[in-house]
């Protein structure tokens, strides 16, 4: 299917696609059929591969290590590595250090940017982006927000509790979303500040169990609850203006919710690729499965709404060049998260047993998958945005002419605070002085 991509976009796409499958896949296939990980130290073997072919780090700058490329043209390689469960790392294009390169480099001062995004850059460093707080705090509604940050001389003070905080358990920093003004209202009086994981006070409590695992990796780096407790960094470690954290945390997002759609786009992808081969090799009832109508139909479906997902991906990045894209974002997110679900779980069920096995990806792909649909703001937030401005403009010169009841006789019902006290609509107290307009003023025959 064609795209129209950049022609950059394009031969980016085309590299990337061919270290996945000349090194990545590979290593993936013999790590499900062997159960012998991918370890840390051969992470970083892909790194130097993937430096060699110019395709590492292609979301960060230049003068940091990485390529530099402009949003638009790195979708299409977010789409490649998305095919395989360790892709993204092996070129370090992963979450969350890629939202939070992203958030240093449009965020941070000169010194935070030598002292950690130039190592997180070059793989020296891991990073943790601490937003999500348990029950009571802030999540869907970040307006919530219960971590707090009290200046003191030149310092923060930061106390609060966290979970969600995914790879904390070997991040050397974390980016910590926090109040920083508890007068304000929460979206012009909250900051990200960075805070060194060692930092006397942090305490990473546990890695709890999710849905999904670390698929073919050796190392765990999963997601921590975290607790903050007096935790002093200097007031310079401030990333972006102050009281301007849900602005730069939007920014992140906007971005990060389509790198996120290219990525499991790819794994749908794959997992159609899979399910195609199985089907054309797997024979029942007299015929190869994929000769059965039932299931092609369901096939032409899922390739229809896969090539929709990415359409509409590949538009609100070009809106994100000149808005925030918010209400195309959404779009984009909560459609593309429902189809790679039901795409993938499509796949699970026509490779039947080998489908739940873990020999095959799609296991794997299942478990992950899901978690689509919470994070970045899960479908309902994203439906709530897009409701909204979908009722904002209404155009009611459509009804003008439609047939409507005539008014009471006994004149227009007044609403219920209007009545005077006590009124039975407000109290419900069937005593006392009703408005003469009152709906509920009793008529022959009829009570209150």
């Amino acid at each position: 299917m064609e795209y129209h991509d950049s022609e950059k976009a394009q031969e980016v796409a085309s590299r990337v696609e061919a270290f996945m499958e000349e090194e990545v896949l590979p290593r993936e296939r013999e790590a499900l059929r062997t159960g012998d990980r991918v370890s840390m130290d051969e992470l970083e073997e892909y790194w130097e591969m993937a430096k060699e072919r110019d395709i590492f780090a292609p979301q960060a700058p230049q003068k940091y290590g990485g390529q530099g490329f402009e949003f638009r043209n790195m979708l299409p390689s977010f789409e490649q590595v998305g095919r395989s469960l360790f892709g993204a790392l092996a070129i370090r294009a992963n979450a969350p250090d890629e939202g939070n390169m992203h958030t240093l480099e449009i965020g941070a001062n000169e010194h935070i940017k030598e002292e950690y995004l130039r190592p997180l850059v070059q793989g020296d460093m891991w990073s943790c982006f601490s937003m999500t707080e348990p029950i009571g705090g802030g999540g869907s509604d970040p307006k919530m927000l219960q971590t707090t940050a009290e200046k003191d001389g030149d310092e923060w003070v930061i106390n609060g509790h966290k979970w969600w905080s995914s790879q904390a358990k070997v991040a050397d920093f974390l980016l910590v979303f926090a109040r920083t003004d508890p007068d304000a209202h929460p979206y012009e009086g909250s900051s990200i500040i960075l805070v060194p994981k060692d930092t006397p006070g942090v305490e990473i409590v546990r890695n709890y169990g999710v849905l999904g695992g670390h698929g073919v990796l050796e190392t765990e780096l999963g997601h921590a609850e975290i607790k903050y407790d007096n935790v002093r960094v200097p007031v310079e470690n401030t990333v972006g203006e102050e009281g301007g954290g849900f602005r730069l945390a939007q920014l992140r997002l906007g971005g990060g919710r389509l790198t996120h759609c290219m990525r499991y786009s790819g794994m749908a992808e794959r997992a159609l690729d899979v399910a195609k081969a199985y089907m054309a090799e797997r024979e029942a009832f007299g015929e190869p499965l994929s000769n059965k109508q039932a299931l092609r139909h369901r096939i032409a479906d899922a390739e229809t709404k896969l090539h929709v997902a990415r359409t509409a991906s590949r538009h609100a990045a070009r809106e994100l060049d000149n808005s925030d894209a918010r209400i195309e974002v959404a779009m984009a997110k909560t459609y593309t998260a429902n189809v790679t679900n039901e795409i993938i779980d499509l796949a699970v069920q026509c490779c039947g047993g080998n489908g739940i096995a873990k020999d095959l990806p799609l296991a794997h792909f299942y478990e992950d998958v899901r978690a689509f649909r919470i994070f970045d703001g899960a479908d309902e937030v994203h439906r709530r945005t897009i409701a909204r401005d979908a009722f904002e403009d209404l155009k009611t010169e459509e009804v003008e002419h439609v047939l409507r009841s005539a008014p009471p006789r006994h004149g227009a019902a007044v609403a219920a605070d209007d009545c005077p006290p006590p009124c039975p609509r407000r109290s419900g107290n069937r005593q006392g002085t009703l408005s003469r307009n009152c709906r509920w003023r009793p008529r022959p025959g009829r009570g209150l």
